[in-house]
């Protein structure tokens, strides 16, 4: 199967890259200086090039508050910009995989994780323009996949934000010994590896439609703190804070659990425990925490 993957030097790009290449599959990886996906004609003439059997798009405008106040670029890279990859594989007769967000709930009071049948509620304008990208695809293609992720975290930085959030936590332990984290936003943190390998399982089925795909279990990001500090052999304090206390432009669900049932439903099996894949994670990080911030 001939692949192009939009993003391809992402954060998840770049694992879905690494991972899919080691099983023989053929990739070819498009980044930024490659390919526009706001740019129909030259996405057109990208891909019409390659000629893939599946287009497998990782590009997103991801900065959540900043959505709030660009809303047009939000449309344009998260609507727009899908659209364009929708019909160019449409004309192609390729499929598409394209990447969702747990930012698509949260709208309703619920405490159980959502499953696929779920009614989406985005309280965004990034979870909106996520969501309509969701409906985007649907309207024009029939063999496509839509994946849902939440906390996604990898050792390469996201290119649009620059960071991730055991990232971001190791360098505060750099300089920090007391750091705030809300406790009153619940997700699962969820590994861009063991994704990359759930989605190789998944498009040997074939079987195309909307899928949850996240680590097993849940936390606060307080609690996604705590563990990362004391996995990483840090003595630091972290210190919960509400969300009411950040005064973020962008509203984010209090609890946005994705449950991975659909993947169940077709045979696969669930992703690991998210501390277990974090704990590996850490451990590949080891040489930068022991370097830059020792045994505080």
């Amino acid at each position: 199967m001939k692949i192009a993957l939009i993003g391809a030097d992402g954060q998840l790009g770049t694992d879905i890259y690494k991972i899919f290449k080691e099983k023989g599959l053929d990739v070819t990886g498009l980044t930024i200086d490659d390919i526009n996906i706001c740019n129909k004609d030259l996405s057109k003439e990208v891909l019409f090039r390659i000629k893939p059997a599946l287009v497998i798009n990782t590009a997103a405008y991801n900065l959540v508050d900043d959505c709030e106040e660009n809303i047009s670029t939000a449309f344009l890279v998260n609507v727009e910009g899908v659209k364009n990859v929708a019909q160019i594989c449409l004309e192609l007769n390729s499929a598409l995989m394209h990447f969702s967000t747990d930012y698509v709930f949260g709208g309703y009071e619920k405490k159980i994780p959502y499953t696929e049948n779920d009614c989406p509620a985005p309280l965004s304008i990034y979870g909106i323009s996520k969501l309509a990208g969701e409906y985007v695809i649907k309207y024009l293609l029939t063999k496509y996949y839509i994946i849902r992720v939440s906390g996604l975290y990898g050792h390469k930085s996201s290119l649009g934000k620059g960071y991730n959030f055991v990232d971001l936590m190791l360098n505060l332990a750099i300089k920090e010994t007391d750091i705030k984290v809300v406790d009153d936003q619940i997700l699962t943190p969820t590994s861009t590896k063991d994704v990359a390998k759930k989605l190789y399982e998944l498009i040997l089925t074939g079987k195309y439609g909307t899928y949850h795909m996240t680590n097993n279990g849940s936390c606060s990001w307080f609690e996604f703190a705590v563990e990362i500090f004391k996995l990483a052999g840090l003595d630091i304090k972290v210190i919960p804070i509400k969300t009411c206390q950040l005064n973020s432009k962008a509203r984010r669900p209090n609890y946005s659990v994705l449950d991975n049932k659909r993947l169940r439903e077709i045979g696969l099996s669930d992703l690991r425990h998210w501390k277990v894949a974090l704990n590996e994670y850490i451990e590949e990080k080891k040489k930068f925490i022991d370097s830059n911030i020792g045994k505080k």
